[in-house]
């Protein structure tokens, strides 16, 4: 090879030889000194897990009717701590290559760069940062920083913070597309909550509540869950949504989520979305819910039950005042829950499942005792009184009835003749003879807070007053309803109901089915409750014969002149009812009263069994009588066609007015002419009332609502 050419390649050579060092020596210096440098500067990414909870189930009434449901509720929520790394990041890249920016306005976040904030710094990304961005996107108006420094403390970052849950679907759209501008902010489609009809069946359906932080299972909690996020589900608080709530939630759904290193979604990972819960169909009819509503509505405090005496089931259940259970979803406003509380006729208790002093009505479970011991040949020579001692109980006709039998004393309701009946019994057969009814114990429908009410002699009599004993007059007041007699209007219904229908004491029953799909989505029944009867007087030893006698003596109390429900009668159908007027206490001026019906119609065939109960009435027959006689009127309108339409209705606040009667509009409604309006409740001259016996029972537990947040001022501020 000539010199030349061995020259050059020897230099070629060493051109390679040096190009190769330099560069083993740079990827030395990149992939080993300098590593930690650029592996910090990869992007990475991170996945989020959301748990959202599941869509409640509806409630329908017997026909179908919608009552509770859910609809699109458009909200914004803050995840907190992805809120304030943006903000750490933002902040510091103001100070990158800035000499203007004061050094001293970011401490707080570098020294917190590697520990978990508090709230106040909290605050402050959400004050500074996040809300001037909404704004700029069109989202103006309250300020939450306040309650956001709060639910920080208690969360942390687990639970998003939810901002606002009233957005427009405008508003939603134009957030929608530019929220990923702001880390840490979401908006979604949440379902809500929603009783169509208003206060309709409110105090039947109840409402629900936000879940709370002792609501989030254990597998949430720790700061090893810092990339899990949970939503929980709303429970029922009251009503049929508590009482059925474990049906009702659906299951909950799960999103994972990729984002970025500036915690910018960029991919979804997985997802199962929420399904609904179980169907829940009631025994009431939504019609007959309304009528009796709206006829509820000419008195200021009281219920009424509506039904069907062949299956227990009910068709109708108000109390007045009522609530409007939309006012706590989301959450009830701070001044509205306060108008609810204060009101002093506490519009939240359902009266329909509530305790009072029964009256006259309690005649009725008595004529059943003298059934079932064969007393119902029983007769009585009322003088006007009875006298136990130095306690005399007077008739309400004050020289007397005569000779009276067992149907004659209930057509014309005779203290006496109740009180001789009670006597010849004795207590133990008469507390056996109520329990078998359904007095003195819960009756076990579905709704919360039932009272049990309360028999004189009982067990629960002997536990509450231990030192008292069955005296004659105690005894006498027990049959007439008097005194520590207490019931609430569902059980005293329900007596009604079984002598409607002959003898069978049916369960009350609110819900009928629950309806649900099963493991491969298929349709199914979860629950189905069919009627049970509890009690049958027939198997008890009482003759049918001896069943019509009373069925009887409620008839002519209504058709026929001397009876004291002749304001139930109605012109083409027969009604047979029995009224009751209970004192309740004495104040300095007068006695105070409620006033009761209990009836069933039509008496041949009856489909309905209703019972009416106003306090402050001070007449059975011309105050729930009355309201019991349009009710009927609306119903079997009703049946013929007319008044089905189902509307809103709106809430009723009560009153404390006393009436003397109710007034019907003349000519609207047959009634006989009767000038004696029967038992007045004031029969009792020596009739302690005190505390302990209370006309209405509040539960001791009251569970309280979500209450809103109250935003802050305009300017801000923490």
């Amino acid at each position: 090879m000539e010199p030349k050419y061995r020259i050059r390649l020897y230099l070629l050579t060493t051109l390679i030889l040096m190009g190769c060092g330099t560069l083993l020596s740079r990827l030395y210096e990149f992939q080993i000194d300098r590593r930690a440098q650029f592996v910090a500067k990869i992007p990475i990414t991170h996945t989020v897990e959301i748990r959202e909870p599941g869509a409640r189930g509806r409630i329908v009434d017997r026909n179908g009717v919608v009552l509770a449901r859910n609809r699109r509720s458009y909200e914004i929520v803050f995840n907190l701590e992805d809120i304030y790394d943006g903000y750490k990041e933002y902040k510091t890249s103001l100070t990158d290559g800035n000499e203007e920016i004061d050094q001293n306005e970011i401490p707080p976040l570098i020294e917190a760069k590697n520990k978990a904030p508090d709230e106040e710094l909290i605050v402050e990304a959400v004050r500074e940062w996040v809300v001037p961005q909404l704004e700029s996107f069109g989202l103006t108006g309250q300020r939450y920083t306040k309650d956001i420094g709060t639910h920080y403390k208690t969360y942390r970052g687990l639970v998003p913070y939810r901002y606002r849950q009233d957005l427009t679907t405008d508003q939603f759209a134009k957030i929608a597309v530019r929220s990923h501008e702001v880390p840490g902010v979401e908006v979604r489609v949440m379902p809500r909550r929603v009783y169509p009809y208003g206060a309709l069946a409110g105090h039947i359906i109840g409402y629900v509540k936000q879940w709370e932080k002792g609501d989030i299972p254990d597998e949430y909690r720790g700061r090893q869950n810092k990339n899990r996020h949970f939503q929980g589900d709303a429970k029922g608080l009251t009503g049929v949504e508590f009482t059925t709530d474990e049906f009702l939630k659906g299951k909950a759904g799960k999103r994972i989520l990729v984002r970025n290193e500036r915690n910018k979604v960029i991919a979804t990972e997985d997802y199962q979305p929420a399904r609904e819960g179980a169907e829940v169909q009631l025994t009431i009819d939504s019609r007959i819910q309304l009528i009796v509503a709206n006829v509820m509505r000419l008195i200021g405090r009281g219920a009424a039950v509506v039904m069907d005496p062949n299956t227990g089931e009910v068709l109708a259940m108000v109390s007045v005042p009522n609530f409007d259970p939309n006012d706590f979803i989301p959450a009830i406003t701070e001044s509205r829950f306060s108008e609810y509380n204060t009101n002093r006729a506490r519009p939240l208790i359902n009266r329909a499942i509530g305790r009072y002093i029964p009256g006259s009505t309690f005649k009725l479970p008595t004529a059943i005792a003298a059934a079932c011991h064969e007393k119902t040949d029983f007769w009585h020579n009322c003088l006007g009184f009875s006298q136990f001692g130095k306690t005399k109980i007077r008739c309400w006709k004050t020289y007397g009835h005569g000779s009276l039998s067992l149907t004659d004393s209930i057509q014309r309701s005779c203290n006496p003749y109740f009180m001789s009946l009670a006597g010849t019994l004795g207590s133990k057969a008469m507390v056996n003879t109520f329990e078998l009814v359904g007095l003195g114990k819960k009756s076990g429908i579905l709704l919360p807070s039932e009272d049990p009410g309360l028999l004189p002699g009982s067990d629960t009599w002997k536990r509450k007053y231990p030192g008292a004993s069955m005296t004659r007059a105690t005894l006498a007041q027990f049959a007439i309803g008097q005194s520590q007699s207490l019931a609430t209007p569902l059980q005293i219904c329900s007596v009604a109901a079984t002598i409607a229908n002959g003898g069978k004491y049916y369960q009350p029953r609110i819900v009928r089915r629950i309806l649900g799909e099963d493991q491969k989505g298929k349709s199914q029944v979860l629950k189905e409750n069919i009627p049970i009867v509890k009690t049958n007087l027939i198997d008890e030893g009482v003759s049918r014969a001896e069943m019509d006698i009373i069925r009887l003596g409620m008839w002519k109390a209504v058709n026929k002149l001397g009876g004291t429900a002749t304001k139930v009668a109605l012109e083409d159908i027969f009604v047979a009812a029995k009224t009751g007027t209970a004192q309740t206490g004495k104040t300095n001026i007068e006695h105070t009263h409620n006033a009761w019906t209990t009836s069933f119609a039509p008496f041949d065939k009856p489909r309905y069994a209703i019972c009416v109960m106003v306090e402050n009435g001070k007449s059975g027959g011309a105050v729930a009588g009355v309201l019991s006689r349009r009710i009927y009127r609306e119903i079997f309108n009703m049946e013929a066609g007319l008044n089905t339409r189902i509307i809103r209705l709106g809430t009723y606040a009560g009153n404390f007015d006393a009436f003397e009667k109710i007034e019907t509009p003349e000519g609207e409604i047959y009634s006989l002419t009767n000038n004696n309006e029967g038992e007045t409740g004031d029969e009792i001259d020596a009739v302690l009332f005190s505390e302990d016996q209370p006309a209405l029972v509040i539960p001791n537990k009251t569970l309280l609502p979500s209450i809103a947040p109250t935003p802050d001022q305009p300017t801000g501020g923490n």
